[in-house]
């Protein structure tokens, strides 16, 4: 088993941890508890670079070494680090569990050392609904 874990901490007081697990060559499970968001959606992505300097501008693009297309986590053809939205309560907090095939945490395409971004809008899942963030 493989595992890995970010530690978020941004602007206006936004923090989190998540942790990444893997078995194998199966799926990776991640899970995160994140707090001081506002309510509603939030963009949720692995970005190429782990370079966080400068906020979310130094961490590169989503994770795409397919040079595939933006889309949403159940899209069979998207970015590898297109993971969706994740949904803060009322209370700016979120639990989340996500399972994906295609963040793995070893060879490659592993996304060890990269970025996780938690942004301010909500992700349009590559359907163009929305100035949400994407590529």
């Amino acid at each position: 088993m493989v595992k890995a874990v970010a530690v978020l901490g941004g602007s206006e007081g936004v923090k989190g941890t998540v942790y990444f697990t893997q078995e194998g060559d199966g799926p990776t499970t991640v899970t995160g508890s994140l707090s001081g968001l506002k309510p509603g959606l939030h963009g949720f992505h692995v970005h190429a670079l782990g370079d966080t300097t400068n906020g979310c501008m130094s961490t590169g693009p989503h994770f795409n070494p397919a040079g595939h297309e933006h889309g949403a986590p159940e899209d069979e053809i998207r970015h590898a680090g297109d993971l969706g939205n994740v949904t803060a309560g009322d209370d700016g907090t979120v639990n989340f569990t996500i399972i994906d095939s295609k963040i793995p945490l070893s060879g490659s395409n592993s996304i060890i050392g990269r970025a996780v971004v938690v942004h301010a809008d909500p992700d349009d899942l590559g359907k163009g609904t929305s100035s949400a963030p994407g590529p």
